[in-house]
């Protein structure tokens, strides 16, 4: 059985090593990309170009994106009856105590800073993997 993940990043070098991280973690991840936070939403609900998308089991997010900040695109997933019991995991290069709390509050299920060694980054993504895709028990979506 698959693990249906939506990273949310901009930053196509980010976007390559977390697919070379998971590809090496997990060849049971199939990894959908959004490179800003209208995409992420569309994606999500389904919409257009994504009307055939899977629901993801899990959703990686950057908090800084273009055309929507990461902070709506959470605050729109956790408000929506039928997205908020996916996991949302934000991984942004922020340190920042103010986005820690915010992410938080509008209640993402962990906050993981970008770290900017390439191997420090691997470990990150295999750690969310190893926890998140492997360990922990992930609600059970409904596959249409």
């Amino acid at each position: 059985m698959h693990i249906e993940v939506l990273l949310v990043e901009d930053s196509p070098g980010d976007v390559r090593l977390t697919q070379e991280a998971f590809r090496d973690a997990n060849p049971s991840i199939r990894l959908h990309v959004a490179s800003d936070g209208v995409e992420a939403l569309t994606f999500l609900k389904r919409e257009g170009v994504h009307a055939k998308a899977p629901r993801p089991d899990f959703i990686l997010l950057d908090l800084n994106l273009p055309r929507m900040a990461g902070r709506e695109v959470l605050s729109r997933i956790k408000l929506d009856d039928e997205l908020r019991t996916i996991p949302t995991i934000v991984l942004t290069t922020s340190d920042s105590e103010a986005d820690i709390l915010r992410s938080y509050e509008l209640q993402a299920n962990c906050y993981l800073t970008k770290p900017v060694q390439l191997d420090e980054f691997e470990s990150v993504v295999k750690s969310i993997n190893d926890f998140w895709l492997t360990k922990a028990r992930l609600p059970q979506q409904l596959r249409s």
